[in-house]
């Protein structure tokens, strides 16, 4: 292995001499001499440094516009999520001989019922204990208070009441920020909204004409490109179906375990623990540990410390599991990703988008890596595309029609 590296490299050096031997039999003699002049090193060095500023400038941009347009790109992104879960369902119902008009609408409805019931069944109960909840933390507060002022740490009263006007001072102070915030909040809703039916559609349409919408978009690159283009989509698609699977199955795993821990410790509002820890494992990391603090500052609250600590056990076992069973052995398997890569991801896509970049870091992340991988194997040159058998679909007759795509073919 290490004999055939070096011959390789051997020819690569030899075929790089041989070039700027060639190129500098075109150059001035004043050109050639300024070139001979500079190391090797320092000219691979230079092509190298141009080459990864201009891809770093893509990237800036790229980045730049997805945020820009991010009430377009975040229902989007939504709804290729949601799709890579709905399109195998819905494939699963036509190979079983329903008509594709009934598969899709039951993919949407499923989904729209399952979502809206756990919605549903976590704000009702917890509207359902809010009083209640209220009422323990002022008591939480007043038995904190006590053993402050009567614990080992000696604090007065006079000291205790400066802290909490300084709170309340830095929350007037801020009012400004908070009703500006309010003001907001039916611009925001509206966007919410917007965004929402956005998704919708798209998920719609991706499960009716899906095949149609990528051979289309394929079909925007160049014609040679178009294979590699084509495969490397496919690979990714496979990826984002297989996160999108297992990460369900994860948080599945999470809500039950941390939610019958609660229900087992008589800790209140296990039901909306339970769900809220379902929708915080898509968003690795940061969901786990935000659901996590809430189910123990709830048994803090209504148990005490006691059974908050136990909680805070139960919580760290699950995460523990989930760490070290499920995410090497299901999540690392599925998404190819390295851990350190998730975290980085996590932390990239958070400072840049917050909890949206957050939950969509790791998927992008996936697909990225295996569609690269893809491409640079190079197991596209030796393939050829499936034939299009969505040129006829009903929403493209209006898109003017393009032959297969084969590598080989001629530019036009």
């Amino acid at each position: 292995m290490e004999d055939s590296k070096g011959r390789a490299r051997g020819r690569f050096l030899r075929r790089s001499r041989a070039a700027d031997a060639e190129a500098t039999k075109h150059e001035a003699p004043d050109e050639r001499d300024a070139r001979e002049g500079v190391p090797y090193g320092m000219r691979l060095a230079a092509a190298w440094s141009w080459r990864l500023l201009l891809v770093g400038g893509v990237v800036a941009v790229v980045i730049f516009l997805v945020i820009q347009l991010r009430l377009i790109v975040i229902p989007l992104l939504v709804a290729v999520l949601l799709s890579a879960l709905l399109v195998p369902f819905s494939q699963f119902l036509q190979r079983h001989r329903w008509p594709k008009w009934l598969s899709v609408t039951t993919a949407m409805l499923a989904m729209l019922a399952v979502v809206g019931g756990l919605l549903t069944l976590g704000i009702w109960q917890i509207a359902r204990g809010s009083d209640e909840l209220a009422a323990q933390s002022l008591t939480a507060w007043e038995d904190l208070k006590v053993w402050l002022l009567e614990g080992p740490f000696h604090i007065t009263e006079a000291q205790l009441n400066d802290w909490v006007g300084q709170a309340v001072t830095a929350i007037q102070q801020d009012s400004g920020v908070l009703w500006s915030g309010a003001l907001s909040v039916g611009s925001s809703f509206g966007h919410f909204l917007a965004g929402m039916l956005l998704a919708l559609f798209a998920t719609l349409f991706i499960l009716i004409d899906g095949r149609g919408i990528w051979r289309w978009l394929v079909g925007i690159f160049p014609r040679r490109g178009r294979a590699a283009i084509d495969g490397a989509g496919r690979a990714g698609w496979t990826t984002l179906q297989n996160f999108v699977k297992v990460q369900i199955l994860v948080a599945t795993i999470d809500a039950i375990g941390i939610g019958l821990g609660a229900l087992l410790l008589g800790v209140p509002l296990a039901i909306p623990i339970a769900v809220l820890v379902f929708l915080g494992s898509f968003i690795p990391i940061v969901g786990a540990v935000a659901t996590g603090a809430l189910a123990v500052f709830v048994a803090l609250v209504y148990n005490g410390w006691v059974i908050a600590l136990i909680m805070l056990g139960v919580v760290l076992l699950v995460q523990q599991v989930e760490g070290h069973v499920l995410q090497p052995l299901i999540m690392g398997t599925a998404v190819k990703v390295h851990p350190l890569g998730v975290v980085i991801a996590v932390a990239t896509g958070s400072l840049l988008a917050g909890i949206p970049g957050a939950l969509f870091a790791v998927p992008i992340a996936a697909v990225a890596n295996v569609m690269i991988a893809y491409i640079a194997k190079g197991d596209w040159k030796r393939g050829s595309p499936p034939a299009d058998s969505d040129a006829t679909s009903p929403l493209w007759r209006t898109v003017p029609q393009r032959p297969g795509f084969q590598r080989g073919e001629p530019t036009p």
